[in-house]
């Protein structure tokens, strides 16, 4: 609401006043949101379209993975105090601003010891979430091309369990989560379907190589349906799209990039050397050769990062922002982590910084991929 002064005697005390109010709701304002691990202007505009859809998403979200998970995070074991931090994540993400998860049916699979599903967590959370305040949750989750799902109608069969486990009646992305052996056509089918049903809003595709990339999108399109997004491994120390030209058809085609393992599974926090490596199965992907070869690019994101007042994951973050329609999805065990990962919205590395940071990173030998990139 606009405040209209009036010509009164007393209207340089009114501006006075009116200036003291202001200055003082600003302020409050502007602290709480650091508080969060951000700046004003990340709360006031930190939203881009997803590709050629209506859909707003941030322009960084939160990835789902580790939650439920008992296969490759979380020490082989989930229990209630993990499930509490968790939940305490999505709290503090949204308390920042960041609005966007991204989960899917195969994370924390019943098929593992002890896992719980994270879509069935998402829901909760969200649940609970709703009835504090309304604040518009994204959520994005995908279809596992499980060798068995034949055609088109597998697809909405599984979106609408997926609907199930989370509590929603639709959801705001639905991704195919890897190119399937065979019936990728009725997949791509399927996709389209389920948004005709009114059961997504936009469609997604995640481990998709360039040439499949265009087959999907050219696919979708045949029926005016945008395909809004790619989700790969991106990251400083995973430059793969920027080679194997699926960045370059994302830009060409309108297509947003999402970015999984934006900081390299921990890595590029710099919290791991070669005498203190991952654990679990990350431990063998990053192992002492590696993080031995990678010390140079940590030192040198530790250092702009002292620059501008930021963390190295909080570099690493902005540099894939920088890049422009890269949307990455780090994911958070913790309120903390959160709360660090919103501090990559706000503020731009130089163009110097971004290119320096790709050239440092291009001398270490990247890791190998998820296999299904190269279907």
């Amino acid at each position: 609401m606009a405040l209209v002064l009036r010509s009164h005697p007393c209207s340089s005390l009114a501006k006075h006043e009116e200036f003291n109010s202001l200055t003082s709701i600003r302020v409050k304002r502007r602290n709480s949101i650091r508080a969060a691990g951000s700046d004003l202007s990340t709360i006031e505009k930190q939203t881009i379209k997803l590709g050629a859809s209506e859909l707003e998403v941030t322009k960084l979200g939160i990835g789902a993975w580790s939650w439920g998970d008992t296969t490759f995070w979380n020490d082989f074991s989930w229990d209630d105090r993990k499930m509490k931090a968790a939940n305490a994540a999505f709290n503090a993400s949204v308390d920042a601003g960041i609005t966007l998860f991204d989960t899917a049916e195969v994370y924390g699979s019943k098929l593992s010891f002890g896992a719980e599903n994270s879509e069935s967590l998402l829901g909760r959370f969200i649940k609970e979430r709703k009835q504090r305040d309304s604040t518009e949750i994204v959520v994005a989750t995908k279809f596992a091309a499980l060798p068995w799902r034949l055609g088109r109608g597998s697809v909405v069969s599984a979106l609408k369990d997926s609907l199930n486990r989370l509590g929603l009646s639709s959801v705001d992305v639905y991704q195919l989560h890897w190119p399937g052996v065979w019936g990728n056509e009725g997949y791509i089918d399927g996709l389209g379907d389920a948004v005709e049903k009114g059961l997504v809003k936009a469609v997604g595709v995640s481990n998709y190589n360039e040439q499949r990339l265009r087959n999907a999108y050219a696919q979708l399109q045949k029926r005016g349906i945008p395909l809004a997004s790619n989700q790969v491994n991106y990251s400083l120390i995973y430059r793969a799209p920027e080679e194997n030209g699926v960045k370059a058809v994302c830009d060409e085609l309108g297509i947003t990039l999402i970015a999984y393992s934006p900081i390299g599974q921990g890595v590029l926090s710099g919290k791991y050397t070669p005498e203190n490596p991952p654990s679990g199965p990350r431990g063998q992907i990053y192992n002492k050769e590696f993080l031995t070869n990678v010390k140079p690019l940590l030192e040198r994101v530790k250092e702009i990062g002292g620059n501008y007042g930021k963390t190295s994951i909080q570099v690493a973050l902005n540099w894939l922002i920088a890049q422009g329609n890269v949307v990455p999805i780090p994911g958070a065990k913790t309120a903390e982590q959160a709360q660090e990962f919103a501090g990559a919205l706000g503020w731009t590395l130089t163009e110097e910084e971004v290119k320096e940071l790709r050239e440092t990173a291009s001398k270490v030998r990247p890791v190998q991929g998820f296999p299904v990139e190269r279907l």
